[in-house]
Protein backbone atom coordinates (compact mmCIF):
# COMPACT_ATOMS: atom_id res chain seq x y z
CA UNK A 1 0.00 0.00 0.00
CA UNK A 2 1.25 3.39 -1.05
CA UNK A 3 1.56 5.87 2.06
CA UNK A 4 1.56 9.89 0.96
CA UNK A 5 4.33 11.67 1.69
CA UNK A 6 3.71 14.90 3.23
CA UNK A 7 6.25 17.29 4.39
CA UNK A 8 4.88 19.25 7.12
CA UNK A 9 4.48 16.79 9.69
CA UNK A 10 2.45 18.40 11.74
CA UNK A 11 -1.01 17.92 12.28
CA UNK A 12 -2.07 20.40 14.12
CA UNK A 13 -1.16 23.19 15.33
CA UNK A 14 -1.90 25.39 17.88
CA UNK A 15 -3.52 28.97 16.04
CA UNK A 16 -6.19 29.15 19.02
CA UNK A 17 -4.17 26.82 21.87
CA UNK A 18 -2.67 28.50 25.14
CA UNK A 19 -1.75 26.05 27.37
CA UNK A 20 -2.59 26.85 31.01
CA UNK A 21 1.01 26.45 33.00
CA UNK A 22 2.71 27.93 36.18
CA UNK A 23 5.78 30.05 34.89
CA UNK A 24 9.02 28.54 36.11
CA UNK A 25 11.79 30.85 38.09
CA UNK A 26 14.21 29.93 35.68
CA UNK A 27 13.36 29.48 32.10
CA UNK A 28 16.16 26.78 30.90
CA UNK A 29 14.55 26.10 27.53
CA UNK A 30 13.54 29.63 26.75
CA UNK A 31 13.83 29.98 22.73
CA UNK A 32 13.21 26.22 22.16
CA UNK A 33 10.99 25.15 19.89
CA UNK A 34 8.53 21.92 21.02
CA UNK A 35 6.84 19.29 18.90
CA UNK A 36 4.71 16.89 20.36
CA UNK A 37 4.19 13.26 19.40
CA UNK A 38 0.36 13.48 18.85
CA UNK A 39 -0.08 10.45 21.50
CA UNK A 40 0.54 13.57 24.66
CA UNK A 41 -2.52 14.66 25.66
CA UNK A 42 -2.97 18.83 25.92
CA UNK A 43 -6.08 20.51 27.09
CA UNK A 44 -7.69 22.18 24.35
CA UNK A 45 -6.22 19.55 21.69
CA UNK A 46 -7.95 16.79 20.61
CA UNK A 47 -5.92 13.71 20.34
CA UNK A 48 -5.53 10.74 17.37
CA UNK A 49 -2.88 8.57 18.42
CA UNK A 50 -2.46 8.50 14.31
CA UNK A 51 -6.16 6.55 13.48
CA UNK A 52 -9.01 8.56 12.80
CA UNK A 53 -11.34 6.06 14.54
CA UNK A 54 -9.76 6.64 18.49
CA UNK A 55 -10.11 10.52 17.40
CA UNK A 56 -13.82 9.95 16.73
CA UNK A 57 -14.43 7.42 19.64
CA UNK A 58 -12.45 9.89 22.06
CA UNK A 59 -13.09 12.83 24.23
CA UNK A 60 -11.31 16.22 24.07
CA UNK A 61 -8.17 15.80 26.67
CA UNK A 62 -9.08 18.44 29.80
CA UNK A 63 -5.80 17.99 31.22
CA UNK A 64 -2.21 18.01 29.52
CA UNK A 65 0.44 15.35 30.31
CA UNK A 66 2.92 16.15 32.99
CA UNK A 67 5.88 16.30 30.42
CA UNK A 68 4.30 18.75 28.36
CA UNK A 69 3.58 21.08 30.81
CA UNK A 70 7.37 21.07 32.41
CA UNK A 71 8.67 21.79 29.10
CA UNK A 72 6.33 24.49 28.38
CA UNK A 73 6.65 25.70 32.45
CA UNK A 74 10.59 26.22 31.39
CA UNK A 75 10.18 28.19 28.77
CA UNK A 76 9.54 25.79 25.43
CA UNK A 77 7.10 26.93 23.08
CA UNK A 78 4.75 24.68 22.11
CA UNK A 79 4.64 24.69 18.02
CA UNK A 80 2.31 22.14 16.62
CA UNK A 81 1.40 18.15 17.41
CA UNK A 82 3.08 15.56 15.33
CA UNK A 83 1.79 12.79 13.33
CA UNK A 84 2.17 9.31 14.50
CA UNK A 85 2.26 5.43 13.03
CA UNK A 86 -1.21 4.41 14.56
CA UNK A 87 -1.12 3.69 17.94
CA UNK A 88 2.73 3.97 17.93
CA UNK A 89 2.55 0.45 16.90
CA UNK A 90 5.62 0.51 14.00
CA UNK A 91 8.82 1.55 13.68
CA UNK A 92 8.49 2.92 10.19
CA UNK A 93 7.01 6.23 10.70
CA UNK A 94 4.33 5.63 7.96
CA UNK A 95 0.55 6.73 8.24
CA UNK A 96 -1.97 6.24 5.63
CA UNK A 97 -4.40 8.63 6.96
CA UNK A 98 -2.51 11.29 7.74
CA UNK A 99 0.29 11.19 5.48
CA UNK A 100 3.86 9.72 5.99
CA UNK A 101 6.55 12.66 7.19
CA UNK A 102 9.56 13.32 4.26
CA UNK A 103 12.74 12.08 6.22
CA UNK A 104 14.65 15.78 5.33
CA UNK A 105 18.30 14.34 5.06
CA UNK A 106 16.83 11.55 2.93
CA UNK A 107 13.61 11.86 1.37
CA UNK A 108 13.29 8.62 -0.42
CA UNK A 109 14.61 6.57 3.07
CA UNK A 110 12.03 5.95 5.85
CA UNK A 111 11.47 8.92 8.23
CA UNK A 112 11.52 6.21 11.46
CA UNK A 113 8.28 5.75 13.70
CA UNK A 114 6.23 5.73 15.27
CA UNK A 115 7.87 9.16 16.63
CA UNK A 116 8.59 9.85 12.78
CA UNK A 117 6.64 13.51 13.15
CA UNK A 118 8.60 14.99 16.18
CA UNK A 119 12.06 13.87 14.37
CA UNK A 120 10.78 15.15 11.12
CA UNK A 121 10.12 18.27 12.73
CA UNK A 122 13.56 18.75 14.59
CA UNK A 123 15.65 17.17 11.68
CA UNK A 124 13.64 19.76 9.59
CA UNK A 125 14.48 23.06 11.82
CA UNK A 126 10.82 23.39 12.40
CA UNK A 127 11.57 22.59 16.31
CA UNK A 128 14.33 22.52 18.73
CA UNK A 129 12.73 19.99 20.35
CA UNK A 130 10.85 16.67 19.12
CA UNK A 131 8.76 14.92 22.46
CA UNK A 132 8.05 11.38 21.78
CA UNK A 133 7.57 7.79 23.22
CA UNK A 134 10.12 5.17 22.84
CA UNK A 135 8.52 1.13 23.23
CA UNK A 136 9.88 -0.74 20.91
CA UNK A 137 12.21 2.16 19.54
CA UNK A 138 10.91 4.68 18.24
CA UNK A 139 13.39 7.70 19.92
CA UNK A 140 16.01 5.65 18.74
CA UNK A 141 15.00 4.52 15.78
CA UNK A 142 14.47 7.85 14.18
CA UNK A 143 16.80 9.96 15.96
CA UNK A 144 19.44 7.47 13.69
CA UNK A 145 17.27 7.91 10.73
CA UNK A 146 17.06 11.30 10.81
CA UNK A 147 20.40 12.49 11.99
CA UNK A 148 19.74 13.69 15.56
CA UNK A 149 20.31 13.12 19.35
CA UNK A 150 17.63 11.08 21.15
CA UNK A 151 17.46 9.76 24.27
CA UNK A 152 14.93 6.74 25.77
CA UNK A 153 14.75 7.39 29.43
CA UNK A 154 15.23 4.99 32.16
CA UNK A 155 12.05 3.23 32.13
CA UNK A 156 9.43 5.45 34.40
CA UNK A 157 12.06 7.95 35.45
CA UNK A 158 9.46 10.09 33.23
CA UNK A 159 5.69 10.42 34.28
CA UNK A 160 3.56 8.17 31.54
CA UNK A 161 0.40 10.50 32.79
CA UNK A 162 -2.51 11.58 30.33
CA UNK A 163 -1.03 9.86 27.35
CA UNK A 164 -2.33 7.13 25.16
CA UNK A 165 -0.36 4.03 26.07
CA UNK A 166 0.76 1.31 23.69
CA UNK A 167 2.79 -1.39 26.41
CA UNK A 168 3.00 0.06 29.77
CA UNK A 169 5.79 -2.04 30.63
CA UNK A 170 7.91 -0.67 28.17
CA UNK A 171 6.43 2.44 27.51
CA UNK A 172 8.56 6.12 28.17
CA UNK A 173 8.65 9.49 27.61
CA UNK A 174 11.73 10.20 25.08
CA UNK A 175 13.23 13.32 23.36
CA UNK A 176 14.98 14.09 20.35
CA UNK A 177 17.31 17.29 19.32
CA UNK A 178 19.55 18.55 16.82
CA UNK A 179 22.60 19.27 19.37
CA UNK A 180 23.98 17.15 22.49
CA UNK A 181 23.62 20.60 24.58
CA UNK A 182 20.45 20.79 23.62
CA UNK A 183 19.25 17.24 24.59
CA UNK A 184 21.32 17.68 27.88
CA UNK A 185 19.24 21.04 28.68
CA UNK A 186 16.14 18.49 28.20
CA UNK A 187 17.26 16.03 29.80
CA UNK A 188 17.89 18.45 33.01
CA UNK A 189 14.55 19.81 33.15
CA UNK A 190 12.72 16.65 32.70
CA UNK A 191 14.67 13.52 34.40
CA UNK A 192 15.84 13.24 38.23
CA UNK A 193 19.42 14.63 39.12
CA UNK A 194 21.05 10.97 39.38
CA UNK A 195 23.87 10.25 38.39
CA UNK A 196 25.73 6.94 39.24
CA UNK A 197 29.53 6.30 38.16
CA UNK A 198 30.40 4.68 35.01
CA UNK A 199 33.63 3.71 35.56
CA UNK A 200 34.43 1.32 32.36
CA UNK A 201 33.28 0.91 28.62
CA UNK A 202 32.27 -2.27 27.17
CA UNK A 203 32.08 -2.31 23.72
CA UNK A 204 29.47 -5.07 22.05
CA UNK A 205 32.16 -5.80 19.01
CA UNK A 206 30.09 -8.46 17.68
CA UNK A 207 27.10 -7.03 17.04
CA UNK A 208 29.38 -4.08 15.44
CA UNK A 209 30.63 -6.55 12.96
CA UNK A 210 27.13 -7.33 11.96
CA UNK A 211 26.06 -3.57 10.61
CA UNK A 212 25.83 -2.23 7.66
CA UNK A 213 28.12 0.64 8.96
CA UNK A 214 30.54 -1.30 10.97
CA UNK A 215 33.43 0.36 9.01
CA UNK A 216 32.38 3.81 10.14
CA UNK A 217 31.46 3.02 13.90
CA UNK A 218 35.03 1.29 14.37
CA UNK A 219 36.77 4.54 13.18
CA UNK A 220 34.62 6.67 15.24
CA UNK A 221 35.62 4.28 18.07
CA UNK A 222 39.38 4.39 17.09
CA UNK A 223 39.43 7.75 17.20
CA UNK A 224 38.08 8.24 20.25
CA UNK A 225 40.74 5.60 21.30
CA UNK A 226 43.54 7.76 19.91
CA UNK A 227 42.20 10.80 22.10
CA UNK A 228 42.41 9.08 24.94
CA UNK A 229 38.77 9.80 25.71
CA UNK A 230 37.59 5.64 25.31
CA UNK A 231 38.55 2.53 26.56
CA UNK A 232 38.50 0.01 23.58
CA UNK A 233 39.66 -3.17 24.83
CA UNK A 234 36.82 -4.73 27.05
CA UNK A 235 34.18 -5.91 25.20
CA UNK A 236 30.79 -7.26 26.13
CA UNK A 237 29.33 -9.85 23.49
CA UNK A 238 25.45 -9.83 23.44
CA UNK A 239 23.73 -12.74 21.71
CA UNK A 240 20.03 -11.84 20.45
CA UNK A 241 19.87 -15.19 18.96
CA UNK A 242 20.95 -16.90 22.28
CA UNK A 243 19.17 -14.82 24.52
CA UNK A 244 16.08 -14.26 21.57
CA UNK A 245 15.82 -10.61 22.46
CA UNK A 246 13.29 -9.88 19.43
CA UNK A 247 10.97 -12.43 19.94
CA UNK A 248 10.47 -12.01 23.63
CA UNK A 249 10.20 -8.30 23.73
CA UNK A 250 7.41 -8.66 20.57
CA UNK A 251 5.71 -11.32 22.62
CA UNK A 252 5.50 -9.66 25.74
CA UNK A 253 5.04 -5.96 24.44
CA UNK A 254 2.07 -8.01 21.71
CA UNK A 255 0.02 -9.18 25.05
CA UNK A 256 0.36 -5.86 26.83
CA UNK A 257 -0.68 -4.27 23.57
CA UNK A 258 -3.82 -6.52 23.28
CA UNK A 259 -4.93 -5.95 26.91
CA UNK A 260 -4.51 -2.54 26.30
CA UNK A 261 -6.49 -1.88 23.19
CA UNK A 262 -7.88 -5.33 22.11
CA UNK A 263 -11.10 -4.09 23.84
CA UNK A 264 -11.42 -1.01 21.94
CA UNK A 265 -10.85 -2.27 18.77
CA UNK A 266 -13.05 -5.37 19.31
CA UNK A 267 -15.66 -2.65 19.82
CA UNK A 268 -14.80 -0.34 16.80
CA UNK A 269 -13.30 -2.05 14.04
CA UNK A 270 -10.87 0.53 13.29
CA UNK A 271 -9.45 0.88 9.79
CA UNK A 272 -5.50 0.21 10.17
CA UNK A 273 -2.76 -0.17 7.63
CA UNK A 274 -2.14 -3.67 6.61
CA UNK A 275 1.15 -4.36 8.34
CA UNK A 276 0.08 -2.60 11.54
CA UNK A 277 -3.72 -4.05 11.28
CA UNK A 278 -2.38 -8.13 10.90
CA UNK A 279 0.14 -7.42 14.33
CA UNK A 280 -2.64 -6.05 16.31
CA UNK A 281 -4.44 -9.48 14.98
CA UNK A 282 -1.55 -11.56 16.29
CA UNK A 283 -1.17 -9.98 19.57
CA UNK A 284 -4.53 -11.58 20.55
CA UNK A 285 -3.70 -15.11 19.99
CA UNK A 286 -0.41 -14.75 22.37
CA UNK A 287 -1.32 -17.46 25.25
CA UNK A 288 -0.46 -17.36 28.77
CA UNK A 289 2.21 -19.91 28.32
CA UNK A 290 3.86 -17.98 25.38
CA UNK A 291 3.30 -14.85 28.41
CA UNK A 292 4.93 -16.67 30.74
CA UNK A 293 7.90 -18.18 29.00
CA UNK A 294 8.60 -14.92 27.96
CA UNK A 295 8.81 -13.61 31.03
CA UNK A 296 10.90 -16.41 32.15
CA UNK A 297 13.06 -15.09 29.45
CA UNK A 298 13.35 -11.18 29.92
CA UNK A 299 14.14 -12.39 34.42
CA UNK A 300 16.87 -14.64 33.25
CA UNK A 301 18.27 -11.30 30.31
CA UNK A 302 17.64 -8.69 32.86
CA UNK A 303 19.73 -10.10 35.55
CA UNK A 304 22.67 -11.11 33.51
CA UNK A 305 22.32 -7.99 31.71
CA UNK A 306 22.04 -5.88 34.99
CA UNK A 307 25.42 -7.58 36.51
CA UNK A 308 27.21 -6.87 33.53
CA UNK A 309 26.69 -3.34 33.19
CA UNK A 310 27.39 -2.63 37.03
CA UNK A 311 29.06 0.68 36.36
CA UNK A 312 29.76 0.35 33.24
CA UNK A 313 28.17 1.35 29.69
CA UNK A 314 27.75 -0.51 26.73
CA UNK A 315 28.14 0.73 23.43
CA UNK A 316 26.23 -0.82 20.73
CA UNK A 317 24.93 0.33 17.15
CA UNK A 318 21.45 1.55 17.52
CA UNK A 319 20.26 0.41 14.19
CA UNK A 320 21.09 -2.13 11.49
CA UNK A 321 22.22 0.80 8.90
CA UNK A 322 20.77 3.20 7.00
CA UNK A 323 17.15 3.72 7.07
CA UNK A 324 15.01 1.42 4.56
CA UNK A 325 14.34 3.07 1.20
CA UNK A 326 10.45 3.61 0.65
CA UNK A 327 10.49 1.21 -1.83
CA UNK A 328 11.59 -1.81 0.07
CA UNK A 329 9.18 -4.87 -0.24
CA UNK A 330 6.86 -5.18 2.57
CA UNK A 331 8.08 -8.70 3.60
CA UNK A 332 11.95 -7.07 3.36
CA UNK A 333 10.59 -4.63 5.83
CA UNK A 334 9.01 -6.98 7.97
CA UNK A 335 12.51 -8.80 8.19
CA UNK A 336 14.75 -5.85 8.93
CA UNK A 337 12.08 -4.90 11.69
CA UNK A 338 12.82 -8.49 13.62
CA UNK A 339 16.30 -7.69 12.76
CA UNK A 340 15.86 -3.75 14.34
CA UNK A 341 13.37 -5.00 17.50
CA UNK A 342 16.39 -7.90 18.00
CA UNK A 343 18.73 -4.44 18.90
CA UNK A 344 16.05 -1.96 20.38
CA UNK A 345 14.95 -4.51 23.08
CA UNK A 346 18.15 -5.11 24.74
CA UNK A 347 17.51 -1.34 26.31
CA UNK A 348 13.57 -2.13 26.34
CA UNK A 349 13.37 -5.67 28.28
CA UNK A 350 15.83 -4.27 31.07
CA UNK A 351 14.48 -0.86 31.19
CA UNK A 352 17.85 0.84 30.58
CA UNK A 353 18.37 4.18 29.06
CA UNK A 354 19.67 4.53 25.73
CA UNK A 355 21.52 7.82 24.54
CA UNK A 356 21.85 7.69 20.37
CA UNK A 357 24.86 9.32 18.94
CA UNK A 358 24.66 10.67 15.22
CA UNK A 359 28.50 10.09 14.62
CA UNK A 360 28.18 7.83 11.23
CA UNK A 361 26.64 8.25 8.00
CA UNK A 362 26.58 6.03 4.62
CA UNK A 363 26.73 8.04 1.36
CA UNK A 364 25.00 10.89 3.05
CA UNK A 365 22.75 9.02 5.16
CA UNK A 366 22.71 9.17 8.96
CA UNK A 367 23.60 6.70 11.74
CA UNK A 368 25.32 6.15 14.60
CA UNK A 369 25.80 3.86 17.60
CA UNK A 370 24.31 4.31 21.00
CA UNK A 371 25.28 4.24 24.57
CA UNK A 372 23.21 2.06 27.22
CA UNK A 373 23.88 2.49 30.95
CA UNK A 374 22.25 0.78 34.40
CA UNK A 375 18.43 2.58 35.27
CA UNK A 376 18.93 5.50 36.58
CA UNK A 377 22.25 6.52 34.64
CA UNK A 378 20.62 8.73 31.93
CA UNK A 379 22.42 11.72 32.91
CA UNK A 380 25.70 10.18 33.12
CA UNK A 381 25.44 8.44 29.81
CA UNK A 382 24.64 12.10 28.70
CA UNK A 383 28.22 13.47 30.67
CA UNK A 384 29.69 10.52 29.04
CA UNK A 385 28.71 11.41 25.40
CA UNK A 386 29.56 15.01 26.12
CA UNK A 387 33.32 14.06 27.18
CA UNK A 388 33.33 12.12 23.84
CA UNK A 389 31.81 14.64 21.46
CA UNK A 390 33.94 17.22 22.92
Amino acid sequence: MKHAIVQNPFLRLPEHFSPTVVAASEQSLAGMRLAVKDLFHMEGLPTTAGNPTWLATHDQPTATASSVSTLLSAGAQFVGKTITDELAYSLNGQNIHYGTPENPINPERLPGGSSSGSAVAVSGKLAEIGLGTDTGGSIRVPSSYNGLFGLRPTHSAIAMDNMVALAPSFDTVGFMTRSLDELIKVAKTLLPNQQPLLAKTLISKVLIEQVEHKDALLKQLDTWADQGKLNIDESLEIDPVYWQTGATFRTLQGAEIWQTHGEWITQNDPDFAPDIASRFEWTKTISTDDVSDAKAQQAKFRAWLDEQLEGAVLILPTTPGRSPLLTMKDNELADYRNQLLELTAIAGLCGLPQLHLPVCEIDGAPCGLSLIGPRGSDLSLLALAKELME
